[in-house]
């Protein structure tokens, strides 16, 4: 049998990055997706919100703890744009929650990752932002996202 752990108090209040917020994907157009998707996930599409900064109108769902959010994009030299024109429509980024923005892009920073953001930005649902770059986790785009205060 295996051993039990017991994880101290002191020792959660280390962890930063604190649970999966959402996984982001992108998808051409959302009048066609977020019919699919509250289709799929049993589940309506709650909000939908323009982020200006990033060129894209985002819809999201609620699955439990977890968000999905779909991602069009509002202009051809948007990031998501170029991200279908290169890989197609699917898993953009996966987003987690952390207590504190920039002490956790400071530690990221100096464990070598490269943020694609050097302060944290606005981003949907209230939220500070910042991604990492894909070439330190293993092609996977990172989000890390905070609550805005």
């Amino acid at each position: 049998m295996g051993k039990n752990f017991v994880i101290s108090p002191s020792y959660l209040k280390t962890i930063l990055m604190l649970k999966i917020e959402h996984i982001g994907i992108a998808v051409n157009k959302l009048s066609d997706s977020i019919p699919l998707f509250e289709k799929l996930l049993n589940s309506p599409c709650y909000k939908t919100e323009a982020v200006e900064s990033e060129m894209v109108t985002t819809a999201f769902f609620r699955q439990g703890d977890t968000k999905i959010e779909l991602l069009e994009s509002t202009g051809p030299d948007s990031v998501v744009a170029r991200f279908i024109e290169k890989k197609g429509m699917g898993l953009h980024h996966i987003a987690f929650e952390v207590d504190d923005i920039e002490k956790e892009m400071d530690r990221l920073k100096k464990e070598g990752f490269a943020l694609l953001n050097e302060k944290p930005k606005q981003g949907a649902d209230n939220k500070l932002i910042c991604f990492l770059h894909p070439k330190h986790t293993n092609g996977l785009l990172v989000e890390l996202c905070m609550e805005r205060k």
